[in-house]
């Protein structure tokens, strides 16, 4: 008889394996011949090699079926692992719908617009996205949401959000606290994001072991990024070199999501937006994308669409 041990990395053994070890019961009776014993993260697992490959050929379906909805109930276990095709179960859980990724307390996370929807698709083919558009459009919060999704499918290792911090000139030195501190308030709109879609254990555990990281932008300089997934935020506030610095840090297996609002420029006078500069400069690169969202893409409140539609047109200083 054969004996293999197979252990869970990243995931509360006690969520996946249910209560009182529900999910290996279940998993016990479509695999009788399998001899399976649970302790803390791991399972050992006894039995003829050919069936063990098959066992653990369907675990790791649960496991990343759980991954990315952040659930595993009776009816799922089973569609998976009486499924005839490979990860048949999974594409199926997804398809026919527009959800992103699967949040905190099963919250759904979803295109809510066309142009969102244009980002999801955009990001699946290219390498690099811009998204632009006015506020309330959610192109940071779906940014987010494909950032979390790419994590729990582990096509990227990492993910990393930065942005520039305009307000204090990029010198964050004076703020009181650690590096994540003094960025906390220029990104609370990639943190709310992060918050919806992975608990706050996991959370924390993910930016204390590196896993996410939050890094500002001057900061950002001499180092390449591979196997990661990046977001640059409030993209219309980098100078020109601040810009280029930027996008020339993608490594391989990254992902570059840039987003910014060209209405919202905070930087000096006269003073030309890194964001605007590229949109014209790389507009034709392939792999390179861009999506223009617009006031039909607000999902805020019905005030802030209204706000913007009587904006437009008037120069502001």
């Amino acid at each position: 008889m054969n004996e293999r041990i197979i252990e869970l990395t990243e995931i509360n053994p006690s969520d996946f394996f249910g209560t009182q070890n529900s999910t290996i019961a279940q998993l016990k009776t479509f695999f009788p011949k399998v001899k399976i014993v649970a302790r803390g993260n791991k399972l050992k697992i006894f039995g003829e090699s050919e069936i063990l490959d098959e066992f653990e050929k369907r675990f790791a379906m649960l496991v990343k079926y759980y991954n990315k909805y952040n659930k595993l109930d009776e009816n799922s276990i089973e569609r998976i692992i009486t499924s005839t095709g490979k990860e048949e179960e999974i594409r199926k859980a997804g398809k026919g719908d527009e959800t992103i990724v699967h949040g905190v307390n099963g919250k759904i996370i979803t295109a809510q617009t066309q142009n969102q929807r244009k980002m999801v698709d955009l990001m699946e083919k290219n390498d690099m996205l811009f998204a632009v558009g006015p506020a309330g459009t959610g192109k940071t919060y779906t940014a987010v949401a494909l950032a979390v999704r790419a994590l729990k499918e582990k096509s990227v290792r990492r993910i990393i959000l930065t942005r520039p911090a305009v307000e204090s000139g990029e010198n964050l030195g004076f703020l009181p606290g650690d590096l994540k501190e003094k960025l906390d308030p220029y990104m609370q709109p990639l943190y709310d994001g992060l918050r919806d879609m992975i608990s706050p254990e996991k959370l924390q555990a993910f930016i204390e072991n590196g896993t996410i990281q939050i890094a500002p932008l001057a900061f950002m300089r001499g180092r390449t990024l591979d196997d990661a997934f990046v977001i640059l935020d409030e993209a219309q506030n980098t100078t020109h070199s601040q810009m280029k610095m930027f996008l020339t840090r993608m490594g391989k297996h990254a992902k570059f999501i840039i987003t910014g609002d060209p209405g919202q420029i905070d930087l000096p006078r006269k003073q030309v937006s890194g964001l605007k500069e590229s949109l014209l400069a790389l507009k034709d690169i392939k792999g390179i994308a861009m999506v223009y969202l617009d006031d039909k893409d607000v999902v805020r409140h019905r005030l802030v669409k209204e706000i913007i539609s009587a904006y437009k047109g008037i120069e502001t200083d």
